[in-house]
Order: C-alpha cells, then structure tokens, then sequence
C-alpha cells in the first residue's frame, strides 16, 4: 500500500497514477476538501472559480486528465488581453512572457528600445537581470513583470529564467542575441485556443480526480518514519495520535510542510528556504453586462496599484447572467497589502476598476479568497535544488506539485504522475 500526503492537483495525479499502475493507494489531506488551490464557489449565485481558473490547451497533461474523467473542455471566447499602466492598452503579441521578438511591436508600451547582445548564458540568472542588461528597465518593468506576476505572483528581478522560462534556456546559449532567442523559443506558434477549462469551471477537475480514491479528508501528517518494510506516517493530535504504514510515499505539499516531514531523511535547508508569496482573489458580481473589454488585463507593478491583474470572467468563458469580474491581489514582497480586511480589499479593487474603466454597474456580491503562502517563487538556481533534494531521497520516497515543476496545472499534473512512476 502507498500513501500520498496531499490532496491538491499534483496528490490526486499521483494517486491515480498509482492506482493505473496496479497499486492500493491512500491518500492524507490536512484540510476538509480536496483540490489545494483549485476551488469553486459561489458568488451572487454564479458559480466562480476562486484560484486558477484554466489550464493551457497546448501541453497535454491536463487537458488529456480531463478528458478522460469525461469533462467536456471549452476554451476562452476571447483572448484578448490589455495591459493598464498610463493608459489601456493592448498586450502586445509575438511576446514570451513578455520578452518581445520585435522590439517596434512593443513601443506603444515601453518607448523606444535598443538591444544590448550579450554572451551565452550558461549559469542561471533571475529574468530581471537578463532582460534588464539586453533590453533595458522599461521591457521588465511595464511587460515581463506582469506576466510573470500573473502566473508566480513574483518579480521578474527574483525569479530563475532556466525555471520559469525552460522553453528558453537552451537557447540562451546558442544566441547572443536574446530577440533571437526568443524567436528560436517560441518557433511556430500552434494554431487554436490557448487556455481550457472543464465547462462550469476548473474547480470541478479535483473532484472528478478524486472520485473513486481513498481520500481522508482532514488528516494531518505530523511525522514520517522508516520501518524495516517501508514508512510510518503519524496522524492526528498529540492528544490523539494515529498511524498509518505504507511501502512508499508520496509527498505532495508545500515546501515547508515537506521540509518538516522529510527533516529526519535528507538535509532540507534548501527546501525549507523556498519562498512563497500569497495573493488574494477579489470577486465581484455586478448588476449589468460586462465591464472592459476582452478577457481581462494586468497591471504593471511599477504603477503602484494594489491591484496586479483583472479578468472578466463571465465575458472570457461566454457564460449568461451577471457579469463576474475577479480581480487578482498581491506580489511577493507586498504582504501588508493582503493584512487588510475584506471589504477594505473590495473597495480598493472597485475604486481601481473605476479608475481604469469608468462608471461600473453596482455591485451585487463580492467575495475574498485568500491564498496565504499560495505560489512558490523558483529563485534562481531552483532546479538544481530540486535534483539536490530527489537525489538524496531514500528508496520509497517522492515529492511532486508546485514547489518543484511548475506552478500550472498541467505541470503540477505531471509533477504527480512522474513521482507516481518513481515508486514502481
């Protein structure tokens, strides 16, 4: 019997794995849902998903997940995104993470720009440092800093190019020119939709994972243990304590939390220094059509918004009834600005909607989600770190999920499946 602790994306995806691969699996959640930062609610009556609410279409691990728990996947009905820093503008094409290919392409945003070649990269480095030494301040500042933003809720000056940007890497070597790098990265773009979803949103994916799975709801993993067969997991309270033996585990949580399970087996400094930055979801359910236009747009950290990022959900997934618009909150570093109350956070993304899109329909409802300590931020030299940490691990042990291999749902999926297979 194997044992996963965590019942997020990248659990349930080992667990199923597992389970394809002939095994009786348990799986130990903290909590009392299963899903991690993949949830659905409801606002106003309509339903809202209250962390991620997509998947990219173009990498198969979860849209191939999906489909064969029989979700029907829709796309966006408009990609089109602006970028709101003086003014409302359009997000520029042709980008990677908002590295351009064509400098002219992005001068409506960033002015006139020249680039700087520099040599190969062969050491990793933040992706502020690169782009700021070929392209200059204003590229990282008003176009790569909101991306990545939008996905790690983290600065581009603190996060690792060969982590955050892997599909560029290899190239860096081979160029001077980081352009054409960039072009090399993004080759031919694939036709159709980028984004998908489960019809009715993405937080009826861990459900549909978790369905026919042993899942203890709940249950808190207080220490792991080696037997002389395999692992002792200690459950329940001091007060109260329980435990659980399994021939291997899975260890599908935050890098802390593992950093504390796993203290006794491998040295975890590393591990336990990953840092983390917490957003918050704002969502407003409006009486009257959709605000804005296209699917939503970000906001450039360096105009001094609280607010990082827009989306107008009910517009972007072609759905009736009151317009949805969820609001994104928090950067790394910014903490104090997610330590005031909910309805100080509501007011502050209407006052910035308002600045941005003039006179709003009236609010019916709104609610604050909270993802403290939400994404991890891959500081550079994160991957090394990461196969530092896999290869000291004893036989019978394996971490997956987003402190490791990606904060997207397809790549938390893989992450899952892969740590699956490490235990055959």
């Amino acid at each position: 019997m194997y044992a996963v602790v965590g019942a997020g994306l990248a659990g349930l995806a080992a667990a199923r794995e597992l389970v394809t691969l002939g095994h009786q699996v348990v799986v130990l959640e903290s909590t009392a849902q299963v899903g991690g930062k993949v949830r659905l609610g409801e606002v106003g009556g309509q339903p809202v998903d209250e962390g991620a609410d997509a998947m990219l279409r173009r990498v198969p691990w979860g849209v191939d997940v999906a489909e064969s728990l029989g979700l029907e996947l829709v796309s966006p009905a408009t990609g089109a995104a602006s970028l709101w820093t003086d003014a409302m503008r359009p997000l520029p094409a042709g980008t990677l993470m908002g590295i351009p290919t064509d400098l002219e392409a992005v001068r409506d945003v960033v002015g006139v720009v020249r680039e700087t070649p520099g040599e190969p990269v062969t050491d990793d480095l933040s992706v502020g440092a690169l782009v700021r030494g070929r392209l200059g301040d204003a590229v990282v500042d008003r176009l790569v800093d909101p991306l990545l933003g939008g996905v790690y809720a983290g600065r581009a000056d603190g996060l690792s190019v060969q982590a955050t940007l892997p599909q560029l890497w290899p190239h860096l070597a081979e160029h001077r020119s980081l352009l054409e790098a960039v072009r090399a990265a993004r080759g031919v773009p694939s036709p159709g939709p980028v984004f998908a979803q489960p019809r009715g949103g993405l937080g009826l994916l861990p459900a549909a994972m978790a369905a026919g799975l042993e899942v203890r709801l709940s249950t808190f993993v207080r220490g792991l243990a080696r037997t002389a067969s395999g692992w002792r997991l200690e459950t329940g309270s001091a007060a109260d304590p329980s435990s659980l033996d399994a021939d291997g585990v899975i260890l599908a949580v935050p890098a802390a939390p593992a950093a504390r399970l796993l203290r006794d087996q491998v040295a975890t400094e590393e591990l336990a220094s990953v840092g983390y930055a917490s957003v918050a979801i704002v969502t407003l359910v409006l009486d009257g059509p959709s605000p804005g236009a296209g699917s939503g747009y970000l906001v450039p950290a360096v105009t001094g918004r609280d607010t990082k990022a827009v989306t107008f959900a009910s517009r972007k997934w072609d759905r009736g009834g009151p317009a949805v618009v969820r609001a994104s909150v928090g950067r790394a570093g910014e903490e104090s600005t997610l330590q005031r109350e909910d309805g100080e956070l509501v007011h502050i993304v209407w006052t910035e909607l308002r600045e941005a899109l003039g006179e709003l329909p009236a609010v019916l409802d709104s609610r604050v989600t909270r993802w403290g300590g939400g994404l991890p931020q891959y500081a550079p030299g994160h991957l090394d770190l990461v196969r530092r940490l896999r290869s000291g691990l004893p036989p019978g042990l394996a971490v997956a999920g987003a402190a490791y291999d990606g904060v997207g749902v397809p790549a938390v999926i893989r992450s899952g499946q892969l740590a699956a297979r490490l235990l055959r």
